[in-house]
């Protein structure tokens, strides 16, 4: 199966449970690193996440997906929190990072740059619109390879 494919499988199989559970089912991703494939699922609720939910969620996901089989090979299964750079996907996640400060990587360069970073202001049809150097700069969804919350230490 495609990886694609087997992302969106295993979600679809997941996330009732995983929302049911009281948890919002935040990505899913089969990759390979190194030598080994992995399937992980990032959860996340409100005050974060703690290694007692991902077993949780773990042991409840678990048979749902080896009974399914969506995946040939080997593969390792983690369930994880998103962590402090969650990436920022869906509708869902642009709204809750309104007002706060972003990194965007894009596909071709805008205004100079494949990498923006500033606070954002929302995310309209086409376009998400942060607020970079003191000026607004709305960014073509389609151009946006990659979006996280930024991290200032």
């Amino acid at each position: 199966m495609a990886e694609g494919k087997t992302v969106v499988t295993v979600r679809d199989a997941v996330s009732t449970t995983v929302e049911g559970m009281g948890y919002e089912l935040v990505d899913v991703e089969y990759v390979k690193e190194g030598p080994n494939w992995y399937l992980r699922l990032y959860i996340d609720k409100e005050g974060g996440i703690s290694i007692d939910d991902c077993v949780a969620v773990n042991d409840a996901t678990e048979p749902i997906i080896d009974k399914l089989d969506p995946i040939e090979n080997a593969y390792i299964f983690e369930v994880s929190s998103p962590g402090l750079d969650r990436p920022i996907k869906t509708d869902r996640d642009y709204k809750r990072a309104e007002g706060k400060k972003i990194e965007i990587s894009l596909f071709a360069q805008q205004d100079g740059s494949k990498q923006h970073i500033g606070v954002l202001k929302g995310k309209t049809d086409g376009a998400v619109v942060i607020e970079e150097n003191g000026k607004p700069v709305a960014i073509d969804e389609k151009n946006i390879a990659g979006a996280r919350l930024a991290i200032d230490f």
